[in-house]
């Protein structure tokens, strides 16, 4: 190969590279339109499990490999929809410790609409033992007038464990 070939490989290799951003993984999401009963998010940074109570169910957790997202991995998504009981919007998770120090986790959480339409929600302060796991709700209040049914899917925008 002349050396003009290899230079134009080279470039293209580092173009490609820059706009796909060099990620080993990318980042993912379902929805509440999942035909199984649970299923992981295509980033592999996390998972979740559809609860198909109301059709309101789905989430994801978002985020790259590294280790300032090594709390997202530790998150799933259990449940995600809308509580008529007290007009707030639910999600289930549950974080999960496997390293060999305890942890105490604070997650933020948004809750997404069929349109723009998102809300968010925070929790702080999950403390986890190494090598355990703990269930948590996650709730906001639903600002809307009717049932909820336009949020459709949760996603972990932010996670962090000290």
């Amino acid at each position: 190969m002349k050396m003009r070939h290899v230079r134009a490989l080279a470039v293209f290799g580092i173009a490609l590279v820059a706009l796909t951003g060099a990620r080993g993984s990318g980042g993912g999401g379902c929805d509440s339109h999942s035909s199984s009963g649970s299923s992981s998010s295509s980033g592999g940074s996390g998972s979740h499990h559809d609860n198909d109570d109301n059709g309101t169910s789905g989430g994801s957790v978002s985020g790259g490999s590294g280790s300032a997202n090594e709390a997202l991995r530790d998150i799933t998504i259990d449940t995600c929809a809308y509580d008529a009981a007290t007009k707030n919007l639910t999600a289930r998770i549950t974080v999960k410790n496997d390293g060999v120090l305890d942890y105490d986790y604070d997650v933020t959480l948004k809750f997404k609409g069929t349109s723009a339409t998102t809300a968010t929600a925070t929790t702080t302060d999950i403390a986890v033992a190494a090598g355990a796991s703990k269930s948590v709700d996650v709730t906001t209040p639903y600002a809307g007038t009717g049932d909820g049914s336009e949020y459709t899917k949760c996603e972990v925008t932010r996670a962090s464990r000290s």
